[in-house]
């Protein structure tokens, strides 16, 4: 994780919490002098855009304070959507037996293969394990560079 991803999420994951949602975690997009924070939030009946509005009003003001973001960015405040983005090992944890797209920081196999889709079946000392077509791939957990659940229709 990048340092100023950490940052961030020491920032603001105590914040999210307080307000009674899950933060689900957050991607910094630095592209330059245009930069994207996206915060993903949860709750158990679900987000709505006036909490997404409650949350980024409360973010906003945190971080004009705390100013730990010295270019222009935009904040955006998110659900997590159907194709639900994992960042944390707890979450993988949590959704043992789903479908995940996942690509990853360096080559998993000898083929240099970086992208993958597979089911998760295990967690062990902080490697996920993954059943793709029929065989178990075992990915360190710092090695996943982004996660996605495959949403089911």
């Amino acid at each position: 994780m990048a340092i100023k991803t950490q940052q961030l999420e020491e920032l603001l994951e105590p914040i999210v919490s307080s307000m009674d949602y899950e933060f689900v975690g957050l991607e910094f997009m630095s592209q330059g002098r245009h930069s994207t924070l996206r915060v993903f939030i949860d709750a158990e009946d679900g987000v709505g855009v006036d909490d997404c509005a409650e949350v980024s009003r409360q973010l906003s003001a945190v971080l004009d304070v705390e100013d730990p973001i010295t270019t222009e960015y935009a904040l955006e405040i998110s659900s997590p959507g159907l194709n639900r983005p994992l960042f944390k090992l707890a979450q993988y944890e949590r959704f043992i037996g789903e479908d995940v797209k996942f690509k990853t920081i360096r080559p998993q196999l000898e083929n240099g293969q970086r992208k993958f889709t597979g089911k998760i079946i295990a967690i062990e000392n902080n490697n996920i394990i993954f059943e793709i077509d029929g065989d178990n791939l075992s990915v360190p957990f710092s090695d996943i560079d982004k996660a996605n659940i495959v949403a089911k229709f």
